[in-house]
């Protein structure tokens, strides 16, 4: 922070002194979030030393303000540096300046110069950028050397005679002076007065200024910045002052902010942020703050595309907070998951997760984590699992030595009551619990569902809901038209339909309008919605369909079918229902490119990235995602899995 810091005690500083301005600037600009600068002059020398400070500026979120005369190229800075006299110019000589010379700073331009605008590009891409060119009535010049640093708590003013040129802020014997908002109450008065004067300024409500247009200035820092993102910029910046530290005269100030910026930029990587500079939306904090309400434990039945995986990690995220250390078990239902979530903690900066069987020596790493844990060290970690290896003794050996205030977070959370994983429970004594799910029920069971909501000490309407009616209402989710299409059983399929019928009457309690708990109720009901499922009329009409939507928009491209799984049972050859369906799809046009996504597809995650760009037009698939794999764009998605599982039936 600003007032940490060691000023000179005569509070100036000087070119030709112990004190240089640039290592002023050095100190103080990677601290701040929030800079005002008010400056005669701003020539491409000054915007190079500048610089240096600027990508640290907005690593902290900084926003900048810049009141000037003017940009001013390499041709005028011999009129500027070496003549500084309040001279009267004309409003052609203003037009030049503002319009026709800056262009010309691109061609001149060196190392220093081109961060800089880098920055100024990606500060006005984000909207933190504001310039307000301005000039004194009548017709006059101010060759204002002034500014304001803020770093969210204190403020630095800083004045003087010193130009914001290289030689000003080095070579010249010229200084400047400054004012501490924490300091005597002369300099807090002057902050004070200052900052009025600025706001005046930025609102264009002092009227002792013509006001100019910034809208060239904004073009060329388009045109003149390149796009970077912020690790670029950082690294560009930590180069420039790398060589900077060479020389004899700065080697003292460009060494030392080198080396702490390089401390900082390690630490700051190291440690969990949220991924989007926004931060979490509202329903997302009220689901942690809920969750803490509940006693650390809940399910958060949130719509699919609302950000369950997000919300959850946020939970993670607070808690580091609070303990500065990340500790967290999930589960999921496939490898394919694991290879999602592993994305997903990666944005919230946990780069290397233990995710067992996929990585090769995840055995070895969980022995070295235990061993701390059984010598008492506490350890930051992320173990990513599917339930499958969750339940098998190998890893159940490992977990009984981690912390019991270890967050475990069930993805597709229906599975935590699976007969297998309901095996290791009882043993399963973490104290803080995330149930995830969009549809939060086991089908057909709902002894397992009940055993799930007591897991997670929850129950519906559970800790945190959110619709997809609400998430579509609030714009999360998009609006979507529903088209549904009745197909007819074949006789065939219909005389079996019955029959399965005539047998299940008598498992129906008519007192509760439903069927009887019983596994051979469950076995015919399952195997009547098979002949749903499969329904060989369905086939017509999804052509049908094709038809029309490729006749309507000349392409398939970003189509997505759900196709029922199994083989056709009709066949004389074993051929399973999607190649049917691949098929059809194909018959529309022969250009279409599909391509399908199940269970025993090994290029899966190449397949999805695929259907993404536009490589693949349609995309057929079946159960393997009923389980929460986030499908990339889809603008067409046609449904002809019949089965009621509500995990299907999700936009």
């Amino acid at each position: 922070m600003l007032s940490k810091l060691e000023y000179p005690k005569t509070l100036e500083y000087s070119s030709d002194g112990i004190h240089l301005p640039i290592e002023f600037f050095m100190l103080t600009v990677p601290l701040c979030k929030r800079i005002d600068l008010k400056l005669g002059y701003f020539s491409s020398n000054a915007i190079r030393t500048l610089a240096y400070g600027f990508a640290q500026f907005i690593y902290n979120g900084g926003k900048l303000r810049i009141i000037t005369n003017h940009f001013l190229s390499f041709q005028d800075k011999i009129l500027i540096s070496d003549n500084e006299t309040d001279s009267l110019i004309s409003e052609d000589e203003m037009k030049y300046l503002i319009n026709e010379d800056i262009e010309g700073l691109a061609h001149i331009l060196k190392v220093g110069d081109q961060h800089f605008f880098n920055c100024l590009k990606y500060l006005l891409k984000t909207d933190r950028l504001e310039i307000i060119p301005v000039k004194l009535k009548p017709n006059k010049m101010a060759h204002y050397k002034q500014g304001i640093l803020d770093d969210g708590t204190n403020q630095v003013y800083f004045n003087g005679s010193c130009n914001f040129t290289y030689k000003g802020l080095i070579d010249n014997g010229e200084s400047l002076g400054i004012a501490r908002s924490w300091g005597e109450e002369s300099e807090r008065l002057k902050i004070e007065d200052n900052l009025i004067s600025i706001d005046a300024i930025c609102k264009k409500e002092d009227e002792s200024f013509e006001y100019l247009k910034s809208n060239q200035i904004i073009e060329v820092i388009a045109k003149t910045g390149i796009d970077k993102n912020l690790d670029e910029l950082i690294d560009d910046e930590l180069d420039i002052c790398e060589k900077l530290s060479h020389i004899p005269k700065l080697k003292r100030t460009f060494k030392n902010y080198t080396t702490k910026f390089k401390n900082k930029i390690k630490e700051e990587k190291q440690k969990l942020k949220f991924p989007f500079k926004e931060g979490p939306r509202d329903y997302q904090e009220a689901a942690y703050e809920n969750w803490v309400a509940n006693d650390y434990k809940g399910i958060f039945a949130m719509a699919t595309g609302t950000g369950k995986t997000i919300t959850a990690l946020n939970c993670l995220l607070n808690e580091y907070i609070k303990t500065n250390l990340y500790q967290a078990i999930i589960l999921v239902p496939t490898n394919d998951l694991q290879r999602q979530w592993i994305k997903e903690v990666d944005k919230f900066n946990i780069h290397d997760p233990i995710v067992v069987g996929i990585d090769s020596d995840w055995k070895n790493r969980l022995s070295r984590l235990t061993t701390n844990f059984q010598y008492g060290r506490q350890k930051s970690f992320v173990v990513i699992s599917t339930y499958v290896s969750f339940a098998r003794f190998t890893l159940q050996n490992f977990l009984r030595y981690f912390p019991k205030e270890t967050i475990l977070i069930a993805d597709e959370a229906h599975n935590i009551a699976s007969p297998k994983v309901l095996e290791v429970l009882p043993s399963t004594l973490f104290n803080k619990r995330i149930g995830l799910s969009a549809t939060p029920k086991r089908i057909y069971d709902e002894e397992g569902t009940e055993t799930m909501n007591e897991f997670f000490s929850d129950k519906p309407p559970y800790v945190y809901s959110f619709t997809m009616e609400e998430a579509i209402a609030k714009g999360i989710l998009c609006q979507y038209d529903y088209y549904p299409h009745l197909v007819e059983l074949n006789g065939e399929e219909l005389d079996e339909y019955k029959e399965l019928t005539k047998r299940l009457i008598r498992f129906f309690n008519p007192k509760t309008t439903s069927f009887k708990d019983s596994e051979a109720a469950t076995q015919l009901l399952m195997k009547r919605k098979r002949i749903i499922h499969k329904a060989s009329n369905k086939i017509a009409i999804f052509q049908s369909i094709l038809n029309s939507e490729f006749k309507k928009r000349g392409n398939l491209t970003y189509t997505f079918v759900y196709v029922p799984e199994g083989f056709d049972d009709s066949s004389q050859e074993e051929e399973r229902i999607i190649q049917q369906y691949n098929q059809a799809i194909m018959q529309t046009n022969n250009q279409i490119r599909v391509s399908s996504y199940t269970g025993e597809s090994k290029d899966r995650s190449f397949v999805l990235n695929a259907f993404e760009e536009g490589k693949i037009d349609v995309l057929s698939a079946m159960k393997c995602l009923d389980e929460g794999v986030d499908v990339p764009r889809t603008e067409l998605a046609i449904f002809c899995s019949s089965i009621g599982n509500q995990q299907r039936f999700k936009p």
